[in-house]
């Protein structure tokens, strides 16, 4: 979907009327950083620049070339999350840190998508990632108090940020919403229902679909969702649950149908954090005839690295939601040309 294109996102009327976005986006801003140095966390900076930008098979990154003071040249990526950095500061001995900054992301332009946005990501060691699901929760609830959003709407959806979000495990949504059994044959159970099943599909692949169609337009309405308990194919950096190895410890936050954040508990086993960003990148090929990089660096952090749980938030989709904004570019002051 192209991005809007009624004038300049710099022309005086078209930014007299996304200034009210931009200004409640301000205050969340403030609002969000005062949360979490009163929760103890140090905000932290890391480098766009990457080795690897994540090893996730459907991400796509920005690359460009770093030419050294002797003529050297050698590939970078901007980073699509901090994420890498953070967990070698985890390492290295914080204990609660966040950050509130820049990624990239290619192939991404939409209401709801942006080349360049905007991540809140923030980890707590020694803390279960049920924690996490606290604070996604009160984040909700500091944006719309900030605002004075008495509630979250989008496309006809209506949210009160201020409940109790519920939590649904995955296996549970898509018996809810779509009739189908997570641990059954996904890819019959799909056909059955009407579901598109291509040949050449995967499983991740039907699964993904089952989501996108039946699953997420059902979450985040009247209340906040918390999807949890994805299985362990679909969760990449996160440790399996204790109890059941086929899910992992991993969930998403909705509101009115959107996905805002992404969290888990952290994965810190190297040898297996390996494996897994090896089939990544084995379907990535399969997939879009290219890989990234292993970072090396990373998977030896991990082997210093304490349990903890880290979350990753959409600023701009929780500015969207608080301030009613329809579009992603109303709360960007400067948007990608």
């Amino acid at each position: 979907m192209p991005h809007l294109q009624t004038s300049p996102w710099w022309a005086p009327d078209r930014h007299a009327d996304r200034r009210p976005f931009l200004t409640g986006r301000g205050a969340i801003t403030r609002a969000v950083r005062a949360w979490f140095e009163g929760q103890g966390f140090a905000e932290v900076e890391t480098a766009a620049l990457q080795i690897s930008p994540g090893n996730e098979a459907h991400l796509h990154a920005f690359a460009t070339e770093a030419v050294g003071t002797d003529g050297a040249r050698r590939t970078l990526y901007l980073h699509t999350s901090p994420e890498f950095a953070c967990k070698k500061l985890l390492a290295a001995g914080e204990t609660a840190i966040f950050s509130l900054g820049k990624v990239w992301r290619n192939r991404e332009r939409g209401p709801l998508h942006h080349p360049e946005f905007t991540m809140l990501e923030w980890y707590r060691t020694g803390a279960p990632y049920e924690v996490l699901m606290e604070d996604c929760a009160a984040l909700l609830r500091l944006a719309a108090r900030t605002t004075g959003a008495a509630e979250f709407r989008w496309k006809g959806m209506a949210c009160d940020p201020l409940a109790e979000p519920e939590r649904v495990t995955v296996a549970e949504a898509f018996q809810r919403h779509a009739g189908i059994d997570l641990f059954g044959d996904l890819a019959a159970q799909a056909k059955a229902k009407g579901i598109r099943v291509a040949e050449d599909d995967v499983w991740a692949d039907v699964f993904s679909r089952i989501i996108v169609e039946k699953v997420e337009p059902a979450l985040g309405q009247g209340r906040p969702t918390i999807l949890c308990e994805y299985p362990v194919s679909e969760a990449a950096l996160a440790r399996p649950k204790a109890g059941d190895p086929r899910v992992a410890e991993r969930f998403e936050l909705y509101a009115c149908g959107v996905e805002l954040a992404n969290c888990f508990g952290e994965l810190t086993d190297p040898a297996e954090q390996r494996r897994r960003f090896e089939a990544e990148m084995a379907e990535k090929q399969r997939v879009y005839g290219e890989t990234y990089p292993i970072d090396e660096e990373l998977l030896d952090s991990l082997a210093l690295m304490p349990p903890a749980s880290g979350g990753a938030l959409g600023f701009d989709r929780l500015a969207m939601l608080a301030t009613g904004a329809a579009h992603i570019e109303q709360v960007l002051w400067a948007p990608v040309p």
